[in-house]
């Protein structure tokens, strides 16, 4: 098991929900109004005056051979809308109730 947990734009949000159960990722946790820099590149998402827009994040459970899909399919909506902006990281799962 693994979780992937993914920064994006808040403009990606009902796309994500959408998608990833698609992608195999049912079990998912979101917060909705985050704020973050990209470490190269992006505009700061604060939501602020001079920084209006905000990010989200999700935390989303998946099986290990369900990653490369999901990871694929965030990097190609990256690729697709540069300026809004996406990472993700996977991270194992030891143990879960």
């Amino acid at each position: 098991m693994k979780a992937i947990f993914i920064a994006f734009d808040q403009a990606y949000y009902e796309q994500l929900v959408e998608e990833l159960p698609q992608l195999g990722c049912r079990g998912f946790t979101a917060w909705q109004e985050v704020q973050g820099r990209g470490s190269k590149t992006g505009d700061p998402h604060y939501g602020t005056h001079a920084w209006p827009s905000l990010a989200a994040s999700m935390m989303v459970m998946t099986e290990d051979d369900h990653v490369d899909r999901v990871l694929d399919r965030l990097h190609q909506l990256d690729i697709e809308r540069p300026k809004l902006g996406m990472r993700a990281w996977v991270l194992p799962i030891e143990r879960s109730i």
